[in-house]
């Protein structure tokens, strides 16, 4: 059975921050090594090269999915995860984190961290002499992105002109998949309410690739215009972690943009239903949409477990 990994590295820089900073050709080769070592582990492959690695997992937001999924992915690979909250490190008493990566680059082999600011994320990685991954970021989380296209690769066998529809917050999640898309030659379709749109910057960027790899992008104010004919909808909750108090003008500001029979009519017949979870059901969606036969939302969760394998594979082990 092929083997994808050991024999060359796959991106070319040390960390993995942003799906802007990957090449398309690199987005394609990490979903190629996620589908191998997926389908290695369930023939029963026991493939173990983090052997006696560490992975140091700084978590200054919460998570389910991040923080299982990071730690199944080294056990299965042979190597251990550590757990560090912030009240958990000197972070919480107000250390500089360009300090913490630094000192922590003395005892782990990489690290992930799930944080606020973009450039928290980045002072780690320019300070750290191991690999860093973005665990999530308010600009981006490219992990969930990977993680999302790998399973619209399973499902629909190619991802070249597969349309997407993107409806809510134009957030983190929006951003990265966005970029993620057009490198692979998708149509994504993203609607917002006004002043919820995408990051600029990352959108005019994401122009540029989608005219170099055949892909496209749509911006809208309108979800049903933005769900025409699409093969997948795509939602994420209106009020993030630490938006709590801008709940109630979120609930206004989105009431329109919730998926429910109606909205999703417009789709093709056999679209599928994507969320990254968790859901607030009766809100961005309904329960009739979600537990529906198009919803393939607990694979795609799961399909967190086997993208990020990849990239922990491929930051982690030396090319023989």
């Amino acid at each position: 059975m092929k083997l994808l990994y050991g024999t060359k590295r796959i991106i070319s820089q040390k960390d993995f921050l942003s799906m802007e900073a990957i090449t398309a050709q690199q987005l394609n080769e990490l979903l190629e090594l996620a589908m191998d070592l997926k389908e290695r582990l369930n023939k029963g492959y026991l493939d173990t090269p983090l052997k006696g690695k560490i992975l140091g997992m700084i978590f200054e937001k919460n998570s389910t999915r991040t923080r299982v999924s990071f730690e199944a992915g080294m056990l299965q690979l042979g190597g251990h995860a550590i757990f560090l909250s912030r009240n958990d490190t000197q972070l919480g008493r107000g250390e500089p984190i360009s300090d913490t990566a630094q000192v922590l680059s003395e005892y782990v082999d990489a690290i992930m961290i799930r944080t606020t600011g973009h450039d928290r994320a980045e002072t780690l990685a320019t300070s750290s002499s191991v690999p860093v991954i973005n665990g999530l970021t308010d600009l981006e989380h490219p992990c969930q992105a990977l993680a999302d296209l790998l399973t619209i690769k399973e499902e629909k066998g190619t991802l070249q002109g597969i349309k997407l529809a993107y409806i809510g917050d134009g957030n983190n999640v929006a951003n990265s998949l966005m970029m993620a898309a057009v490198k692979s030659g998708m149509q994504i379709a993203i609607a917002t309410p006004p002043g919820y749109e995408p990051d600029p910057l990352l959108v005019e960027k994401a122009m540029t690739e989608a005219i170099i790899n055949g892909g496209k992008i749509e911006l809208f104010h309108d979800p049903e215009a933005a769900v025409k004919e699409a093969d997948v909808i795509y939602c994420d909750v209106w009020t993030s972690m630490g938006q709590e108090k801008e709940n109630e003008k979120r609930l206004e500001d989105f009431k329109k943009f919730q998926v429910n029979e109606q909205l999703a009519a417009g789709a093709k017949l056999d679209y599928l239903f994507m969320h990254c979870l968790p859901a607030h059901r009766g809100e961005e969606v309904t329960s009739s949409i979600i537990d529906s036969s198009n919803s393939i939302v607990i694979k795609q969760a799961g399909n967190r477990l086997h993208a990020q394998k990849a990239l922990l594979v491929d930051l982690m082990v030396k090319p023989n």
